[in-house]
C-alpha cells in the first residue's frame, strides 16, 4: 500500500479519534466543560473537513485507491461511533438513537462488504438519502458536542432535532439499501 495524500488524511483522522475522546476524560480541574465542548467540537469538525479533503485530493490528484475506498468509510464510522458514545455518556443523546445510527452503519457496511465479495459492489452505491443522512448527522453531532448557545442560537435544541431527523433518515436509508440488496440476499439464502 502506497501512502498518498488522501490515505495520509484518512490515517490522520483515525489518529484524531483517541485525541477527541481523551478530551472528555480530562479532569474538570484541568479543563472546564465549556472548553472541553469547544475543543471536542473543533476536533470533530477538523476530522469532518479531512474527510472531505481526502475525497477531494483522491479525485484532484488522481490518487484514488482500493485501500482508500475501503478505509475512508471505516475511519468515518469510527469517528461517528466515538462521538455518539461520548454524547451518550454526556447524556446529550439518547442511547436508542445512538444504537439505531450505529446499528445501521454496521449493518449496511457489512451488507456492502458481502455484496462486494460476491461480485456485486455497484449494487450498493451511496444514494442521496444516505448522503443527506450523513450531512444532517454530522451537523447534529457537531452541535451536540459544542452544546452551548451560539449568540442567540439554541445549539442544543437544534442539535437534538437534527439527530432525531438523522435517526429517521437512517432507518429510511437502511430500508432502501436492504430493498436494493434483497434480490441478491434472497437468492443467496434461498428465501422464497
Amino acid at each position: 500500500m502506497k501512502i498518498n495524500v488522501p490515505n495520509a488524511l484518512t490515517f490522520f483522522r483515525v489518529f484524531l479519534i483517541p485525541c477527541f475522546v481523551g478530551i472528555y476524560y480530562l479532569p474538570h480541574t484541568l479543563i472546564g466543560q465549556p472548553l472541553m465542548n469547544w475543543i471536542g467540537a473543533g476536533i470533530f469538525l477538523f476530522a469532518a473537513i479531512t474527510d472531505w479533503l481526502d475525497g477531494f485530493f483522491a479525485r484532484y490528484l488522481n490518487q484514488a485507491s482500493k485501500f482508500g475506498a475501503f478505509f475512508d468509510p471505516v475511519a468515518d464510522k469510527l469517528m461517528v461511533v466515538a462521538a455518539l458514545l461520548v454524547l451518550v455518556e454526556l447524556d446529550r443523546v439518547n442511547a436508542i438513537i445512538s444504537l439505531v445510527i450505529i446499528g445501521r452503519e454496521l449493518s449496511i457496511s457489512s451488507l456492502r462488504e458481502w455484496m462486494a465479495t460476491i461480485g456485486k459492489p455497484g449494487g450498493m452505491a451511496v444514494m442521496f438519502v444516505g448522503k443527506l443522512k450523513t450531512t444532517i448527522q454530522m451537523i447534529a453531532i457537531l452541535m451536540l458536542l459544542y452544546w452551548d448557545n451560539l449568540w442567540f442560537i439554541n445549539v442544543k435544541w437544534i442539535g437534538n432535532i437534527l439527530i432525531n431527523i438523522a435517526a429517521l433518515l437512517t432507518v429510511i436509508s437502511m430500508g432502501y439499501y436492504i430493498r436494493v440488496a434483497w434480490p441478491t440476499l434472497r437468492k443467496s439464502i434461498k428465501i422464497r
